[in-house]
């Protein structure tokens, strides 16, 4: 695959590549979900949304492939046209289409829904390194349309738009990594593999040239193995979607230390640096 270009960017927030939304809906039930790796910290709260009798109803946390691929649309869509109002309706269905997501009913609906629960969710991002630490309370969405159908046969397929809040429009603005549309395409189907392919664009273009970094099993199982109960399980599954995500992001160089985990090295990011759209820079520490 040929490096991407800056009309084949998506975007993601920096701490979405490093701590991820559920991959399985953890019930509809579930209210928070949290999830640490090294020094930073992820906390999803499910919101509530008006329905159409006008009470504030429940709404689940984001989760599955779905809710990724609708918030690095609407991250690029921000970025792209420097706003932070998403005219989805015009967007939306066009972007699914280059993903090769079906737009037959159930999908529509999935999507909506995932729309729905991502713009009435509340991030809380931590970063601490054992002596002092920060927090951001983030609302990614602070409007967006509600359009309750009479009729299931009339053709809405979304609302008109949404409006992201400006704390986490000016967060994305600075904390942006940029990937290539055509691999998540790729990766549609697999929750793993997106949460893999955007880990290592965001890691390994800033490991130092000729140094590496070594990342356990057990550091691995614990980013990415939520639905694994056993590392031996986990592992064998990882590796199959590394290999998958590898044929999309073909210049990341690793290898695999023997029963031990992962050496990463150095690697050019997926979007070229002279393509990318000026956003400032966001320099974090790495970690594993």
């Amino acid at each position: 695959m040929d490096r991407a270009t800056i009309e084949q960017a998506i975007f993601q927030h920096s701490v979405l590549c490093q701590t991820f939304l559920p991959t399985r809906n953890p019930g509809d039930d579930v209210r928070e979900w949290e999830q640490k790796q090294g020094n930073v910290s992820l906390l999803v709260q499910a919101g509530k949304a008006i329905n159409q009798e006008g009470h504030f109803e429940n709404v689940g946390l984001p989760y599955g492939t779905k809710a990724r691929l609708i918030l690095a649309h609407i991250n690029s869509q921000a970025i792209k046209t420097q706003s932070k109002i998403i005219d989805v309706e015009d967007s939306m269905s066009a972007f699914i289409k280059r993903i090769g997501l079906n737009l037959d009913g159930h999908s529509i609906r999935e999507v909506k829904e995932q729309l729905r629960r991502l713009s009435t969710a509340r991030l809380s991002l931590g970063y601490s390194d054992g002596v002092q630490g920060v927090q951001y309370e983030l609302q990614i969405v602070s409007a967006f349309d509600l359009w309750f159908p009479k009729d299931e046969r009339q053709k809405v397929l979304w609302p008109s738009r949404v409006q992201l809040s400006e704390d986490y429009f000016q967060s994305l603005l600075n904390h942006a990594i940029p990937l290539d549309e055509r691999a998540l395409a790729a990766l549609a189907h697999n929750p793993m593999a997106l949460d893999i392919y955007a880990w290592l664009a965001q890691r390994l273009h800033r490991i130092p040239r000729g140094d590496f970094q070594f990342v356990s099993w057990m550091n691995l199982w614990e980013q990415f193995g939520q639905n694994y109960a056993r590392i031996r399980d986990f592992r064998r599954d990882f590796k199959k979607t590394l290999q998958s995500v590898i044929k999309q992001y073909p210049f990341a160089k690793l290898e695999e230390v023997q029963d031990k985990g992962l050496n990463l090295y150095h690697s050019p990011p997926p979007i070229e640096k002279k393509t990318i759209i000026s956003i400032p820079s966001f320099t974090q520490k790495p970690t594993t």
